[in-house]
């Protein structure tokens, strides 16, 4: 595939806000393009998801979706099996708690997303509001774009996580790839977490930015041909860049204020890929 003439654009999201003030205001000195996604009970939610606003940038929420993997859940935590009536409870508390919030993705979730029941029961909620759903793709068969069907919520994908690692070489090598899919494909997004090795590599990164690149807000992409499960190409929706070269991402706990244990996002992501449709039949090929 050629390169298109035209500008590449790449979105970073940073989720997990409201827990580390200290690195999420580094967060919030860097170019206003980057976007924040904030958990709706973390304690300083409302005032990190105002003091972004504030400062021109686009606020998410960050909802917090049940994982396959079994683990301690933040509070309202969406499941497959809640009601409708259950669901909308805790996206209007959600909505109250997270100011501005123009989006929303999700946080873990490997379970709920690949559950198509009971993402309807979500997009049909979404569609009372003004949000467009951005995909963390926590696990590789999500049903967020079918479920999307015969509603108005626009979805978006997610294709890099940058800290996967909190390595700081194996974020650079992430970054430097979410700006390769965007020179490519025209466009990407990448998300990522207030760690303290993330916010460094992005501080040192974001100014050498290719020229051939532009920092957008999600909402940006959201007229980007293939992001809104067109029944002509439906294939191209899925993240296929992602697929052939990595596991699924994992969006890790914000809750603890430590870096995450290697086990703990070991589990998680094999969680995932255990129950990934499309991992198991690489498996087959191989």
């Amino acid at each position: 595939m050629t390169l298109s003439a035209h500008a590449g654009k790449l979105s970073i999201v940073i989720d997990d806000f409201g827990y580390r003030p200290v690195e999420e205001n580094k967060v919030l000195q860097m170019p206003t393009a980057i976007s924040v996604a904030v958990l709706p009970n973390a304690p300083h939610a409302r005032a990190m998801a105002t003091k972004a606003h504030q400062g021109g940038r686009e606020v998410l929420i960050h909802l917090p979706m049940a994982p396959l993997s079994k683990q301690p859940l933040e509070k309202d935590t969406l499941t497959p099996e809640m009601s409708s009536a259950e669901i909308e409870r805790i996206i209007r508390e959600a909505s109250s708690k997270v100011p501005y919030a123009v989006g929303l993705n999700n946080h873990m979730g490997s379970k709920m997303t690949s559950s198509l029941p009971g993402m309807q029961k979500v997009m049909q909620v979404l569609n009372h509001y003004n949000y467009y759903f951005l995909d963390s793709m926590t696990i590789g068969n999500s049903q967020s774009i079918p479920a999307a069907q015969g509603t108005n919520v626009k979805v978006l994908k997610r294709r890099v996580f940058l800290d996967d690692s909190q390595n700081e070489a194996a974020i650079r090598t992430q970054f430097t790839r979410a700006v390769k899919l965007a020179q490519r494909d025209g466009y990407a997004i990448a998300i990522g977490h207030p760690h303290p090795t993330t916010v460094r590599v992005l501080q040192q990164m974001l100014p050498s930015l290719p020229a051939d690149i532009t920092l957008v807000r999600p909402s940006q992409l959201l007229n980007e041909p293939l992001h809104h499960g067109s029944t002509s190409s439906p294939a191209k929706n899925l993240p296929l860049p992602d697929s052939r070269f990595r596991a699924p991402g994992v969006c890790k706990a914000g809750k603890p204020l430590p870096p995450v244990p290697q086990s703990y996002a070991v589990e998680l992501v094999s969680g995932s890929i255990a129950q990934s449709q499309l991992v198991k039949s690489l498996k087959l090929l191989f």
